[in-house]
């Protein structure tokens, strides 16, 4: 087949991490009774958006791969229904820790871990406090069975701003690229709303390497921090190769999207546009040099 049925999730978030990862089950029971083969749940869905503030006792939440809650769900729950679950968690590795991903496919099986490889530091994002950058490099995955043809590639939250991180991974075979999220408001700036950007970021990604995008963020208001609290803004959606929307949510709303994507065409339209034929590399050094 050239077809693949690709689901995002969105939805809010508790302290409790047994009721999160069995609101995610409920929507991913949802998106695989809609033929969804793969199914993105938002970034760090095992709790709330914890990165608010700086709190050394929340390093205990983090766990291996092979120990944690969410990881351990969601492959029963991919086995079970026979999908892939991209899964965003907080692993412990020894004394380090990183904001990764466990590439879940159909068997229950974890194919491997990203670990995301750009860590933001800012007010209400302070991710360089809890995660050592990723060093697992960008990767991509083989597709469903049914969909031998869909390699994935993933990228986490604030790598999804980066073009160059989509480019790498399109280099690598990617056919659809997946963002997990959880993005809101911006505690030093009430002023700045960040949605749209947001989108045409992504949207950028999808028209300059001509693959779909599949992106999943959080809603509603977590509590904390000095501003009080954090309100994520949701809005995700999944857009086709040439950066329309096939689907999208609200800014508030909880449930599933999903899009039926023709790889084939994808494919034809890739290569008319040429932009991989004309990438001149030999004049891409300077995008490599630190300053």
């Amino acid at each position: 087949m050239t077809a693949i049925t690709v689901a995002a999730l969105q939805l809010g978030f508790t302290p409790d991490i047994d009721r999160n990862i069995a609101a995610v089950s409920r929507l991913v029971h949802e998106a695989a009774a809609r033929g969804a083969q793969v199914i993105l749940p938002p970034e760090l869905f095992e709790g709330e958006y914890f990165c608010r503030t700086e709190d050394e006792g929340l390093f205990a939440n983090a766990a291996p791969v092979t120990q944690h809650k969410a990881v351990l769900a969601m492959q029963a729950l991919a086995e079970a229904l026979r999908v892939t679950i991209p899964t965003s968690f907080f692993e412990a590795d020894g004394p380090h820790h990183y904001n990764s991903l466990a590439m879940i496919g159909p068997d229950g099986e974890v194919q491997g871990v990203y670990r995301k490889s750009h860590i933001p530091d800012g007010p209400g994002y302070e991710e360089k406090f809890y995660f050592r950058p990723g060093n697992t490099g960008f990767k991509v995955w083989p597709g469903p069975a049914a969909a031998p043809d869909a390699t994935l590639g993933v990228g986490v939250c604030w790598d999804q701003w980066y073009p160059e991180a989509a480019r790498a991974m399109m280099l690598m075979g990617a056919q659809v690229l997946f963002y997990p999220t959880a993005i809101g408001s911006e505690p030093h700036d009430t002023s700045l709303d960040t949605a749209r950007l947001w989108r045409r970021a992504m949207v950028g990604h999808a028209v300059s390497n001509v693959v779909p995008i599949v992106a999943a963020n959080r809603v509603g208001t977590e509590p904390g921090g000095e501003e009080g609290g954090q309100t994520f803004y949701g809005t995700s959606f999944i857009a086709d190769e040439r950066g329309d929307i096939l689907a999208e949510l609200g800014r508030e709303e909880e449930g599933v999207i999903t899009a039926t994507i023709d790889l084939a065409r994808v494919r034809r339209h890739r290569a008319a546009f040429g932009f991989f034929r004309d990438r001149r590399p030999d004049l891409y050094g300077r995008l490599v040099e630190d300053s």
